[in-house]
């Protein structure tokens, strides 16, 4: 039965081990999203099925069983503690990756969020899409500028607070002038 445990232990380590030198150098997969998306891997929940995981329960299956059968345990006593070791081994390496997938964010700015959003306008925006303009507005957490042009009648001056309603291209978006709240109380 040593020899099983041995085995076992030695397999999942080289297992793992591959997977460290793999991931080094960028060769490892994850198996998450890869299509671009905001997807959040980290709150998918435990991915308790993968290489990693299952390596490292054989892994410590093998060690556990191995070092607890050097204590001239009983055989299956020794498997149960091996079981327990290498299960709990799965689910600190689970949790350990999902931590870990948190890093993995997309800090990219998408365009098509400032739909809705309000903005001022930092540089004048001509009326009647005659030219273009600024605003400037929070998106994603961060302040961002962006060419603007509007179909008013009326140019729209610095410091007007204005709508995004349409994005025209991955710079440029529409809007209009926010109605004033002035003397409404």
């Amino acid at each position: 039965m040593n020899t099983f445990f041995l085995t076992c232990a030695a397999l999942g380590s080289v297992i793992l081990v591959a997977q460290l030198v793999l991931g080094f150098f960028g060769a490892d997969h994850h198996g998450g999203d890869h299509d671009g998306s905001t997807h959040d891997s980290a709150t998918d929940g435990l991915q308790l099925f993968s290489a990693r995981t299952l390596s490292a329960a054989v892994a410590f299956f093998g060690i556990g069983a191995l070092g607890v059968q050097t204590l001239r345990v009983p055989t299956p006593l020794a498997v149960v503690a091996g079981l327990a070791l290498g299960t709990a081994a799965m689910f600190g390496v689970a949790l350990m990756m999902r931590s870990m997938l948190k890093f993995e964010y997309d800090g990219s700015i998408n365009i098509e969020r400032a739909i809705g959003a309000s903005a001022t306008v930092y540089i004048p925006i001509p009326a009647s899409e005659q030219g273009s303009g600024k605003v400037t507005l929070t998106l994603q957490g961060r302040t961002v500028e962006y060419q603007a042009v509007t179909s008013e009648g009326q140019p729209l001056a610095t410091g007007t607070a204005v709508l995004i309603v349409e994005v025209r291209n991955d710079d440029t978006v529409e809007v209009v002038p926010l109605p004033s709240l002035d003397g409404v109380l």
